[in-house]
């Protein structure tokens, strides 16, 4: 029997692939020597062979078995590379991607646990295994998530989201993030420490500090200069009235077209920006966090910490590099 099943689709990331495989063949060098079982695993496809991944890679694959009564592995679906809702429709129009959401679906029903970074997030979905759970995805595409499955409660923010039998994560590199939080349920918290040593991987638990705006709407050009006419407003940005207005546009017609394209308020959206001009001061400038609380358009410093705590999930001291460490 195997701890975990990595299931492969023609296309996928290389990068989420192999640092699964990375991490898994690490656990196994580290687990003897932190007293705990090696991690099995095997690499599947739907019908077995080399399969092609990005970048003009490719990794051998076994073929996924039909029977899963007995399967008790955790049944991981690496980042498929898809950027598009468009693509992800297409993508899983195909046959071998329709198989790979019967399989994953009949493995869940059969009580197995499954897992999923980044736009493989929407196999899960496909698969109706998302309903009245709280899950995460690439953040740009999270309002694509909602829109297609609105019974669950996507957070975007989150790195990794775990509702027992279905774990999810954000993009393509919290693949590292979801390998180890799997990893970290099934051998403990010490071996997952040496595995992040070794590989110089920091944990992390939210996609906040990532998050730009105008991406988050997934190309929405009025989101983009919304944000652009934020950004140049600064430390005085217009209030959101005024932006109706300026846009030729009710307040609550603006509301409804941020809502639907990022996900998030109107009110989110200039608290986002602000927090990105925030941390660009933080990385590029000497500027005290009063000051740069002041730049943004806070009164204290004490309302930009609270901001990029809830928002980025850390204090502003976090995005300053040692280089330009300021009292």
């Amino acid at each position: 029997m195997y701890d975990f099943t990595i299931l492969v689709l023609e296309g996928a990331y290389s990068s989420s692939v192999a640092a699964s495989l990375d991490i898994l063949s690490t656990a196994a060098r580290l687990a003897p020597h932190h007293g705990v079982a090696a991690p099995t695993w095997r690499v599947c496809s739907i019908d077995g062979g080399t399969v092609a991944l990005q970048s003009g890679i490719s990794v051998d694959t076994a073929r996924l078995p039909r029977r899963h009564a007995t399967d008790t592995s955790v049944w991981v679906v690496p980042g498929l590379g898809l950027d598009k809702p468009l693509a992800i429709a297409q993508r899983f129009a195909m046959d071998d991607a329709c198989s790979a959401i019967a399989a994953l679906r009949k493995h869940a029903q059969a009580g197995g646990t499954v897992a999923a970074s980044c736009s493989g997030v929407f196999m899960l979905q496909a698969a109706g295994l998302l309903k009245d759970k709280r899950v995460t995805t690439t953040w740009w595409l999270a309002p694509e998530l909602k829109r297609v499955e609105p019974g669950c409660h996507v957070d975007a923010h989150r790195m990794v989201c775990d509702h027992g039998a279905v774990v999810t994560a954000g993009a393509a590199f919290a693949q590292t993030d979801l390998m180890l939080h799997l990893l970290r349920k099934l051998c403990g918290s010490a071996l997952v420490d040496a595995i992040s040593r070794v590989l110089l991987l920091d944990g992390r638990e939210a996609q906040a500090p990532f998050i730009v705006p105008e991406a988050f709407s997934n190309g929405d050009d009025l989101i983009g200069r919304l944000a652009a006419r934020i950004e140049a407003a600064l430390p005085s940005p217009p209030k959101i009235g005024e932006l109706a207005q300026e846009f030729c546009m009710s307040e609550r017609t603006l509301s409804r077209h941020v809502q639907k394209a990022t996900g998030k308020s109107t009110l989110a959206l200039v608290q986002s920006v602000k927090q990105r001009r925030a941390r660009a001061l933080l990385a590029s400038s000497r500027m005290t966090v009063e000051q740069l609380a002041a730049a943004v358009g806070y009164q204290d410093a004490t309302a930009l910490r609270r901001l990029m705590r809830r928002v980025a999930g850390a204090n502003p001291s976090r995005f300053r590099p040692a280089a330009v460490e300021t009292s």
